[in-house]
C-alpha cells in the first residue's frame, strides 16, 4: 500500500504522521478501557444514586396494655387508595396532545409547560371523579399539592383516600372498571379500642412532618417517607422512644422521566415494644362512669391508688375525648371542640389541674398541731359558728357547740383548726406540708403534670421583701386550705396513701414494665419497681391512728360530712373539702373534694375525687367515691370466687 511504500522510503513526514495516528489510537483505547473497565463500578454507583430513591417505611408501634394484659392502644391496618403516576404517563401525553391541538397559536416553552401542568391535573381530576362516583365519596384534588407531588415525588404513590371504610374497600375491590393508576395499600394506624376511657393517661398521636423524620441521625437518608406518627401527650408521648420501634427502608428504581420502575426492601422495620401499665381498665371504667354521673359536662378528676405500692389503679379526668378522632388527621370541627376554653377536654385534671384544697388540707394542719403537742384530742373548745380574727369574721360551716378533735374533724370545723393552727404557727404547718412533698412533681409519665403551689419554708421573708408581709389572716386561710396553696388530685392521693400506710410518701407508679412485641421473647426491656419511698413523715403512729379513726368517723358517723361514701362491710375512711374560689369579694365557684382510703382495718385502696364547681365535698364527691368502692369490693369478691374455682 501507498503509506507503507512511503514508510519504506523513510519519508520523515509520513512516518511522523503515522506515529501520531498510532499514539492517538492507543490513547483512545486506553481511555475507553479506563472508563468501561477500570471505572465502571464508580459510574454504575453514580447512576444508581441518581436512579434510586429511598423510601422510609414506618414501624408498627408497640401496644399499651393494662395490668391484666387488656389492650388499651394498638395498631390496626389502615387501608388507603393511592395513585401511581407512572401508570398515568401515557394519559398525560394524550391529554397534552388533545389540548395542544385545541390551541390555535404557537406556544413558547413556558406556555407548553403550563399546558402540560393543566393536562396532568385534568387527567388526574377526571380519574378521581370516576373513583369518587364508584365509592360514593367526595374527593377534592388540590392542584398545588398535586403539582408538588408530581415535581418532587412522582416515583412514589400519591395518597388519594386515607383510612377507607370496609364498605369502600369492598366497592373498590369488587369493581374491575376503576380508572388506571389506582391501587390499595395500607400502613399501621393507631387505634384505641376503649375510645374515651383512660384517654388522658394513654394519650394521643400527632402526624410527623417529613423534616422531623429527617432529623433522626440514627436513620439513613431518605427521599420520601410514608405517613408516620409520634406520641403527642400521655404515655404515648412519655414512652414514645420505647413504643415507636425502628423504621424500615426500601428503594425505588426510577427512569429518566422520574417514574418508578421497581422497588426493593433493604432494611426491614422493627416493631416497637409493648408497655404494660398498672391501670385496671375495669376500675378505670367504673371511675369514669361514677364521675360522669355527677352531671353533664362535669369537670373533675378521680385517682384510685394502692397505698402500699404506689400503683395507680385508675386515673380519670372529665370531660374526656376520643383520641381516635385525631388519627389520621383532626377534622376542624373536632379541633374546635378539643380547644373549648370552658370545658378544656384535653386537660388532664388529675395531674395537671391545680386546685385549692379546702378542708382536706386540715389533715396536714392536724398532724402539725398534734406533733407540736398543741392539740389534746380530748380537749374541747367552744365554737360560736365563726372565728373572729381582728375585724375579720370567718364563717364556720360546722354548727355552734363544743368540739374535741374528732368532732371538729368529722364536721370540718373551721373555728377549731384556725384556733390551733394559729397556735402552731406558719413554720410548723409549712414543715408538715413539705414532708408530704407538696409543691413538687412526682414524674408521672403522662406528659402533663404540674407541681401546684405550696409556700417555701422562708415564705414569710419572701413576702416581706415584696412589701407584702405575711399576716395572721394568711395563716388562718392556710389552716382551712384556702389562700396561697394549690394541689393536684394525684398529690392528694399520695398524701392520703401516707396516712393509710403508716407515714410513707411513695413514688406513684403508672408503668409496670416494658416488654418486646414478640411474644416468644420473654426478656423485659425495662421494669419499674413498686413501693419506692420518696420520703417518710416521721410522725407518731399514735397521731396517724387518730387521723385514721377520725376519717372513719367522718364517713361512718351519721353526722359526718362524708357519710354519703359509706358502704356495708367495706369500712371507708375519708375527709371532705369545699374550697371557695373568689374574685375580689365575689364567689366564682366551689371546688369540691373527697379524699379517702379503705378498708379501715387493712387499707388497700385510696380514692380521691375532685369536682370543679361542685356543691360540697360531701354532697358531690363522696357519692362518686362510694360507687368506686362498691365496684372495688365487687371485683375483689369476683376475683376471690375465681381463685377458689381454680383451686
Amino acid at each position: 500500500m501507498l503509506i507503507f511504500d512511503q514508510l519504506k522510503r523513510s519519508d520523515p513526514a509520513i512516518r511522523t504522521l503515522a506515529y501520531i495516528f498510532l499514539i492517538g489510537t492507543l490513547m483512545l483505547l486506553a481511555g475507553l478501557w479506563y472508563i468501561q473497565i477500570f471505572s465502571s463500578k464508580q459510574y454504575i454507583e453514580k447512576f444508581q444514586n441518581q436512579a434510586l430513591r429511598t423510601i422510609r417505611v414506618p414501624a408498627v408501634r408497640g401496644k399499651i396494655l393494662d395490668k391484666n394484659n387488656v389492650v388499651l392502644a394498638e395498631c390496626r391496618p389502615s387501608y388507603n387508595i393511592s395513585m401511581f403516576l407512572e401508570e398515568m404517563s401515557g394519559e398525560f401525553k394524550n391529554s397534552f396532545q388533545r389540548l395542544l391541538k385545541q390551541t390555535p397559536q404557537k406556544l413558547n416553552r413556558q406556555q407548553r409547560e403550563e399546558l402540560a401542568k393543566l393536562s396532568r391535573f385534568l387527567t388526574i381530576s377526571n380519574a378521581i371523579a370516576k373513583l369518587s362516583q364508584q365509592l360514593n365519596i367526595a374527593v377534592n384534588l388540590d392542584p398545588k399539592l398535586f403539582e408538588k407531588h408530581y415535581e418532587q415525588y412522582r416515583a412514589f404513590p400519591m395518597s388519594i383516600l386515607e383510612d377507607i371504610t370496609p364498605a369502600q374497600i369492598a366497592l373498590f375491590l369488587e369493581n374491575p372498571n376503576h380508572p388506571g393508576g389506582f391501587d390499595m395499600d395500607f400502613w399501621p394506624l393507631r387505634y384505641y379500642p376503649y375510645q374515651t376511657v383512660a384517654a388522658h393517661l394513654i394519650g394521643g398521636m400527632r402526624r410527623l412532618h417529613q423534616d422531623e423524620m429527617a432529623e433522626n441521625e440514627d436513620e439513613p437518608f431518605f427521599h420520601y417517607a410514608l405517613p408516620d406518627f409520634k406520641g403527642a401527650f400521655g404515655v404515648e408521648a412519655a414512652l414514645d422512644n420505647y413504643l415507636r420501634g425502628k423504621a424500615g427502608f426500601k428503594t425505588a428504581l426510577v427512569n429518566n422521566l422520574g417514574y418508578r420502575e421497581s422497588e426493593k426492601t433493604w432494611i426491614q422495620t422493627e416493631p416497637g415494644n409493648n408497655v404494660i401499665l398498672t391501670i385496671d381498665i375495669n376500675i378505670q371504667k367504673e371511675a369514669e362512669r361514677a364521675l360522669s354521673a355527677v352531671g353533664p359536662n362535669v369537670k373533675g378528676a378521680v385517682v384510685v391508688m394502692d397505698p402500699n405500692t404506689g400503683d395507680i389503679i385508675a386515673l380519670a379526668s372529665a370531660p374526656a375525648f376520643n383520641p381516635n378522632s385525631m388519627i389520621p388527621r383532626i377534622p376542624a370541627e373536632e379541633w374546635k371542640k378539643l380547644n373549648d376554653p370552658e370545658l378544656m377536654p384535653m386537660l388532664n385534671r388529675a395531674t395537671f389541674g391545680a386546685y385549692t384544697p379546702g378542708s382536706i388540707f386540715k389533715i396536714i394542719v392536724a398532724l402539725a398541731c398534734l406533733e407540736a403537742g398543741i392539740i389534746d384530742p380530748e380537749e374541747t373548745i367552744s365554737n360560736p359558728g365563726y372565728f373572729q380574727l381582728g375585724r375579720r369574721t370567718i364563717r364556720d360551716t360546722a354548727p355552734p357547740g363544743d368540739y374535741n378533735f374528732k368532732r371538729a374533724f368529722k364536721l370540718s370545723s373551721n373555728t377549731y383548726f384556725i384556733h390551733f393552727g394559729l397556735k402552731a404557727g406558719l413554720s410548723r404547718i409549712l414543715d408538715m406540708g413539705h414532708r408530704f412533698c407538696l409543691g413538687q412533681k412526682f414524674n408521672i409519665p403522662v406528659y402533663q403534670e404540674t407541681s401546684g403551689f405550696f409556700p417555701p419554708k422562708d415564705y414569710e421573708k419572701i413576702r416581706k421583701t415584696r412589701g407584702e408581709p405575711w399576716l395572721d389572716g394568711d395563716t388562718a386561710n392556710l389552716c382551712i386550705g384556702q389562700g396561697e396553696i394549690t394541689v393536684t388530685p394525684i398529690q392528694m392521693a399520695i398524701m392520703t396513701s401516707a396516712i393509710a400506710n403508716g407515714g410513707k410518701i411513695l413514688w406513684p407508679r403508672l408503668v409496670d414494665k416494658i416488654i418486646p412485641a414478640d411474644p416468644l421473647n420473654k426478656k423485659e426491656i425495662r421494669t419499674f419497681p413498686h413501693s419506692m419511698v420518696r420520703n417518710t413523715l416521721n410522725v407518731s403512729s399514735k397521731h396517724l391512728e387518730l387521723i385514721k379513726e377520725s376519717m372513719l368517723a367522718d364517713v361512718e358517723d351519721p353526722d359526718g360530712t362524708g357519710r354519703q361514701a359509706a358502704i356495708p362491710n367495706f369500712r371507708v375512711c375519708g375527709k371532705t373539702g369545699t374550697a371557695q374560689i373568689m374574685k375580689g369579694r365575689s364567689l366564682i365557684r366551689k371546688d369540691t373534694w373527697f379524699v379517702s382510703f379503705a378498708p379501715y382495718e387493712n387499707p388497700r385502696y385510696v380514692v380521691v375525687v375532685m369536682v370543679e364547681g361542685g356543691g360540697s365535698g360531701g354532697g358531690t364527691c363522696a357519692p362518686v367515691a362510694k360507687r368506686i368502692y362498691q365496684a372495688l369490693a365487687r371485683y375483689e369478691k369476683t376475683s376471690e370466687n375465681k381463685l377458689m374455682v381454680e383451686r
